[in-house]
Formats: structure tokens, sequence, C-alpha cells
């Protein structure tokens, strides 16, 4: 499986057919190894986001149409994949479909936010408002 032909609704799928959050957990992480690394000079502060506990970047870049493709690593496992399935649900979107995501409610389908820890959880909502933020002033 390759993550550019992966969609939210094929993650929802597989989340549904894995019994056990142990499996969901590997899932995930796998989903980050599927992401290409990014280069050493994109993991700044200018594209670092603030309220994880890990190391987390986005990288945003806006096409010839506006839509916002989106770059991302991290430098722990869950977290990377994490950050794929925010890629998933809003790399290739114009800043408005950005805007209108209602990307707590796929989490809550995926019932990601109720079995992270707490500082993992607010991570991932502050990748969240980070993407947002990047919509906003695009």
């Amino acid at each position: 499986m390759s993550l550019e032909n992966t969609t939210i609704v094929e993650i929802l799928d597989t989340f549904e057919f894995l019994d056990d959050w142990e499996e969901r957990y590997r899932y995930v992480i796998d989903l980050g190894k599927k992401l290409p690394p990014l280069a050493a000079e994109e993991m700044t502060d200018d594209y670092k986001v603030r309220g994880c506990q890990s190391q987390v970047w986005l990288v945003p870049e806006t096409d010839s149409e506006g839509r916002i493709h989106l770059r991302g690593d991290s430098d722990a496992h869950i977290v990377k994949g994490l950050v794929a399935l925010m890629l998933l649900i809003y790399s290739g979107k114009t800043a408005k479909e950005i805007l209108d995501t209602d990307a707590k409610g796929m989490l809550d389908k995926l019932g990601l936010a109720s079995h992270l820890s707490p500082m993992r959880a607010n991570g991932l909502f502050s990748m969240v408002e980070r993407i947002r933020n990047i919509a906003e002033q695009s």
C-alpha cells in the first residue's frame, strides 16, 4: 500500500476491520513509514508545529489551482503516522475546503483522540490548528 493511493475512507474501513488498538497503532505507524522524509533544510522553526510533544514539521506548497499540498515529518514513529493521517485528510484541498473540513469529526470516527495520551491528542489537534492557519493565510 502506498500512501499516495490511500484515502481517509480506506483508513476508516481498515480501522473498523482491525480488532484491537495495538493493531491500529501498528497500522498508523506503517502509514508514517510511507511518508517521504523532509529535507534537513525543511526541518526548521518555520515549519515546526507548536504544541506537539514530539517534533513535527508541516511544509505547505500551493499549486497553480490554489490547492494546498502538505508534506510532513516527525521524530516519533506514532506521531509520523498521525502526520500521515493529517495529510490524507487535508493535503490537495483548497484553503476553503480545508477550513470546511471537520477533522475532529473524522478523528472521532477513528476513535483516535480517546486512545492517545493527552499529550499526543493535544499534539494532534495542534497539527489541525497549524493546517487551518496555513489555509487562512493563503
